[in-house]
Formats: C-alpha cells, sequence, structure tokens
C-alpha cells in the first residue's frame, strides 16, 4: 500500500475517527483504525464493537491496500505535522510495519493485519429518512443533558425516539430522563419515519453524532432497525447498535393538573439561581423558591458556609408556594430554553413542575421538586 494526502484532510479524518477507539482495550485490534487504499480515496474506519466510524476522504493512490494502525498514536503524529503538507503512507515491504512521512519526519509505526479488524454488521435496515442537521442537532441538545448515567438502568443510558400521532400531525419525539428529570423534545416526522420502531439511541452515540454535525445546513440519512441505526454525514457513517430495553411510559410522569403559573424572565433567574447555589453544599445543591404576590425569593442555606437570597419580579397570581429543586438541574434545564422567559406550571411542593418556554412549545421539561 501506498498512499499520498492532505496532512489537514487526514487529521480532520483521524479527528471523527479516533474519539471512538477506547484508550484501555484488552483487544489490541481495537485500538487501531482501520486503513485501506483503492481507486481515489482512503477510508478510515474505527469501532469499539458497539459504535463504527467510516470516513472516506480522496487520496493519491500509487498502491492499493489496506492494514490497521494505532488509531491514538497516528492522530498525535499527524496533528504535529507541519500545516499544509502532505502525508504518505508507505507500506511496500514488511506488512507488520508502516512508513508515514511528512516533510523530513519518518515514522515506523507497528501494524496488524486488517483480517483481525471486527465489523460492525448492520443487518437489514428496515427504515430510512433524511433530516436537517440542525433538526437532529436540536433533538439531541435539548434531551442530552438529562440521559441517565446510572448502569443498572441501562435503558435510561440514552435517548429515546420514537413517532406518534399529535393532534392528527405525525411528529417524531426524543425523550430522556434520569428520574429526577425528563426532556422532551418533538418535530414534524420526516418523510419515510412514520412507522419506525421506537428506538433507544445509546449516550456515546449520541455524543459523537453530536461532535459530527458540522454544517446545520447539511441532511444526515438516518438508517435504522430494531438493533442498529446508522447516520450517514456526507463522506462520515456512523453505525451503532441501539440499546436493548423497554423505555419506561413516560408520559405518566408529565404533570396535566399544574394550575399555578409562573412567568419568569430567564436570563435574570438563571444568574440568581447560579448566584445563589454558590453557598449550597456540592451534594445536595438544593435551591428554594418562595413564591407570592409577583415575588419570587430564592433561597439557599448550608450549615457550613451560611445561607443566600436573592428577589426577583415575576408574573404570578396562584396561591402562594415554597418549593426545591436541585440548582444544577434548574439550570441544565433553563440552558436549553430559546425564548426570554420561562414558564413553570406548579402543583404543589411535592409535585413535578413542567417547565417550557410558553404554552405550545416543542420541547417540555419535567423536574421533581426536593425537601428543603
Amino acid at each position: 500500500m501506498k498512499v499520498t494526502l492532505e496532512r489537514a484532510s487526514l487529521l480532520r479524518s483521524l479527528s471523527h475517527v479516533h474519539r471512538v477507539v477506547e484508550r484501555r482495550t484488552t483487544i489490541p485490534i481495537l485500538s487501531n483504525v482501520l486503513v485501506r487504499a483503492q481507486g481515489q480515496a482512503m477510508t478510515l474506519k474505527a469501532t469499539d464493537l458497539d459504535l463504527e466510524v467510516t470516513e472516506e476522504i480522496p487520496a493519491e493512490v500509487g498502491q492499493a491496500g489496506s492494514t490497521t494502525l494505532p488509531a491514538h498514536v497516528l492522530h498525535d503524529i499527524v496533528r504535529k505535522f507541519s500545516d499544509g503538507s502532505q502525508v504518505t503512507l508507505d507500506m511496500t515491504g514488511d506488512t507488520s510495519q508502516l512508513l508515514l512521512r511528512s516533510g523530513r519526519s519518518r515514522f515506523q509505526l507497528q501494524c496488524l493485519p486488517e483480517t483481525d479488524f471486527p465489523d460492525i454488521s448492520a443487518g437489514d435496515l428496515t427504515h430510512k429518512f433524511t433530516l436537517k442537521a440542525a433538526q437532529l442537532k436540536g433533538l439531541i441538545d435539548k434531551t442530552q443533558f438529562a440521559i441517565s448515567t446510572e448502569e443498572t438502568r441501562y435503558y435510561l443510558n440514552g435517548i429515546f425516539m420514537h413517532t406518534l400521532d399529535v393532534d392528527g400531525a405525525t411528529m417524531m419525539r426524543a425523550v430522556s430522563t434520569d428520574g429526577h428529570r425528563l426532556a422532551r423534545v418533538q418535530i414534524a416526522a420526516p418523510e419515510g419515519s412514520a412507522d419506525m420502531p421506537g428506538i433507544i439511541v445509546p449516550r456515546k452515540a449520541v455524543a459523537e453524532v453530536q461532535k459530527l454535525i458540522e454544517d446545520p445546513n447539511a441532511d444526515v440519512t438516518v438508517e435504522l432497525s430494531t438493533s442498529k441505526i446508522r447516520f450517514t454525514f456526507g463522506g462520515v457513517i456512523l453505525t451503532s447498535k441501539l440499546i436493548d430495553g423497554t423505555f419506561p411510559d413516560y408520559a405518566r410522569v408529565i404533570p396535566t393538573g399544574n394550575d399555578k403559573r409562573l412567568i419568569v424572565d430567564r436570563a435574570p433567574f438563571q444568574q440568581a439561581v447560579d448566584r445563589v447555589s454558590t453557598i449550597s453544599s456540592e451534594r445536595g445543591r438544593a435551591v428554594k423558591l418562595a413564591i407570592a404576590d409577583g415575588k419570587l425569593t430564592l433561597s439557599v442555606n448550608n450549615p457550613d458556609s451560611g445561607s443566600a437570597t436573592e428577589e426577583l419580579d415575576v408574573d404570578y397570581d396562584a396561591a402562594p408556594i415554597d418549593i426545591g429543586f436541585n440548582a444544577r438541574y434548574l439550570l441544565d434545564i433553563a440552558a436549553q430554553l430559546d425564548s426570554d422567559t420561562a414558564l413553570l406550571k406548579l402543583n404543589d411542593a411535592g409535585s413535578p413542575t413542567l417547565i417550557q418556554d410558553r404554552d405550545d412549545s416543542p420541547a417540555l421539561y419535567v423536574l421533581m421538586p426536593m425537601r428543603v
């Protein structure tokens, strides 16, 4: 194999694929990236057996061939080559080593044979649709923060995506929850997605998709079955296993009878929560909201370091209520709101609160209260 290509395109592609490779693995081949040169292109592929990223880049192929190279070492070397330089990968003799050249730099890298490299067979992907990268990014951005990291409830370790009928229109929903908070966002279902199965996309795949979205106006093709999903972004293809589990009936935890409406300016509210929570204990981070007569008083009491209060003018004319929340969870949700105001629909101090931009917002959040 002998192939020459631009350092910039090789580095960009390596930055996409090497992230999938675990730094510590007991299977040596999984530390490597598959390099295949043929025609007028070079293909890079990396996997951790659950996730696979493939990218094809233009290259000058002197001799077709393939091998596998240490992914993180290769990325670090190419990153340190000079801007604008050409990189040559040459394995014309010993197939256990590859010569990597750029300018006056020479690196001899150990190879493992391509035949050992695993392939995630996607199988028969039964559903296919296309949506704008900005739409996909919106679904992820507004739900990713609420994905559970608790491995025992593995079925919550991802984003649940499904389609359903809402007032006569077919919508695609993304939902995540960690048991303390829930995020739900919906868009008009793309053509071809209407009868897709409900799937749970794993946390790692979600994070990689988010990083691979570079042009919000680009089209992303999604293919899926009950066990696999594949995203195609131009020349980059990401294939992932899906979480094999049943997502809970999230509709049951979304309150419908919360009749106390609090409207607050989002930015001042965020800043006030952030300020008063400075004094809270790191473990609890509880902030108390006392709401009455158009006033919201935020307070934190910490026996070890003191107390803090801050008052805000709000739109509220229901019965007074005192309720406590985890400050970090409140800030996470406020950061996802797009409008200048936040709408909190409350019931009582022990019931979940509904948070939205406005009544008809495509995104809604549910937050469980804390005892303060």
